[in-house]
């Protein structure tokens, strides 16, 4: 892991490359910026409550030193017939609060990008795991598609549909920012904690 400047020049990131090793993430803080090279599997709803269940990933598949986006990319097929992302932004975490951490620990997941955060008992995962929540620029689901250089699989797309399947998706500098880290700091937290006491002061 090494840090090197953005694309833009402006913003020095950590450079992630799956599978990333516990190690790794633990040497990073929230607020740190990230740019995630590799491969990165979506998973949505549906995908979380059947591992949760007792589902199994389908064969070829390992989370074990990876990232889950949340994520329902738009993917449509090219004149070649292959898959290509056309927008590719995330979704909203908190949904997956109850599966979460049950989640990291079995398959080894070692981050999770989505956006407006997850709750205490993620972040006590995080933590437990060795795992980082990163959050990703909402709205910006164009920009975030032309970090995918590839669409290696698809699978679940009959049981799910296509939001709902797990795509693995090859990245390139993926841009996201640590916002729960594994040191049991949650910028969202924190952020929920100001907000209150403001109102408290203002009643």
């Amino acid at each position: 892991m090494k840090r090197e400047k953005s694309r833009s020049g402006f913003i020095e990131m950590t450079e992630l490359t799956t599978p990333i090793s516990e190690g790794q993430i633990r040497t990073l803080k929230v607020g740190d910026s990230v740019a995630i090279s590799g491969v990165v599997y979506t998973g949505r709803d549906a995908v979380h409550k059947y591992l949760h269940e007792g589902g199994e990933l389908p064969a070829g598949v390992s989370l074990e030193g990876g990232i889950i986006y949340h994520c329902g990319p738009v993917v449509v097929k090219d004149d070649a017939g292959d898959w290509q992302v056309t927008a590719a932004g995330p979704t909203t975490s908190i949904r997956e609060e109850p599966y979460q951490a049950g989640i990291m620990k079995k398959f080894g997941v070692r981050g999770v990008i989505g956006k407006g955060g997850m709750g205490p008992k993620t972040l006590a995962g995080c933590a437990e795991n060795g795992s980082v929540y990163l959050h990703a620029i909402g709205g910006a689901a164009q920009v975030l598609a032309e970090h995918i250089t590839q669409v290696r699989n698809v699978y679940f797309m009959e049981e799910f549909g296509s939001p709902e399947a797990i795509w693995e998706l090859e990245v390139d500098q993926f841009p996201a920012v640590v916002t729960m880290d594994s040191h049991c700091k949650s910028l969202h937290a924190e952020v929920a904690e100001a907000s209150q006491a403001v109102l408290e002061e203002n009643l």
